[in-house]
């Protein structure tokens, strides 16, 4: 059986470890169709970028 409650708390361990550790980050900014916008923030992990949260 899965225990999802162990995968999720992996998975949130996971990425608050990549925010909280952080020494490079990276901002993105854009634009959808619907002329929204959106921002996000990745941090480097193992050569690729990981998206980790919206910058303040």
């Amino acid at each position: 059986m899965v225990d999802l409650e162990r995968i999720k708390a992996e998975t949130v361990a996971y990425f608050r470890a990549l925010d909280e550790n952080a020494t490079l980050r990276h901002h993105f900014r854009g634009t959808d169709e619907e002329g929204g916008l959106w921002y996000f923030e990745a941090v480097p992990d193992r050569g690729e970028l990981i998206a980790t949260s919206k910058p303040s």
